[in-house]
């Protein structure tokens, strides 16, 4: 008896490629969180915005690979991360992207804000790399086996 490979459902559990949609206003901050996945074997790319406004441009030209989550910080010229998240839950073909926060805010208000709308996680920089790349791996290794719309 032969038995079949597993099933489409099964299979993505198994650990898939995804795309990130990082929007960052600071190039530093930016460049870190491109060191920090340089060998990641799961982010198979990474589109950057500087803010909301462009964020938003993005996403509406649809040119961006459709297993995609999106990282916001939320201190960001033009459109913040709330605004963002915002503008994202409230147009239908938007709303269920994953967006993951990721911003050196600990203020108890922007973390409930950020669930509030539905933040798919809340990630603090710091300024030890140690716990940086920890938190990137971790938001690599959990999107990488999380199935997504």
């Amino acid at each position: 008896m032969t038995q079949a490979g597993p099933s489409p459902a099964q299979h993505r559990t198994l650990g898939q490629q995804f795309h990130v949609l990082h929007v960052e206003d600071d190039d530093l901050d930016a460049m870190n969180f491109q060191r920090a996945i340089r060998d990641s074997r799961w982010i198979g790319g990474v589109s950057l915005a500087h803010d909301g406004i462009e964020a938003l441009e993005l996403l509406r030209s649809r040119n961006l690979p459709h297993r995609l989550v999106i990282l916001i910080d939320i201190r960001m010229p033009r459109m913040s991360g709330l605004e963002l998240l915002e503008q994202l839950r409230a147009d239908p073909a938007l709303a269920a992207i994953p967006v993951v926060v990721l911003t050196t805010s600990t203020d108890d208000g922007d973390v409930a804000a950020a669930y509030r709308l539905h933040a798919a996680g809340y990630l603090v920089k710091t300024n030890d790399r140690d716990h940086f790349r920890d938190a990137i791996a971790a938001f690599e290794h959990y999107w990488s086996v999380a199935v997504l719309p």
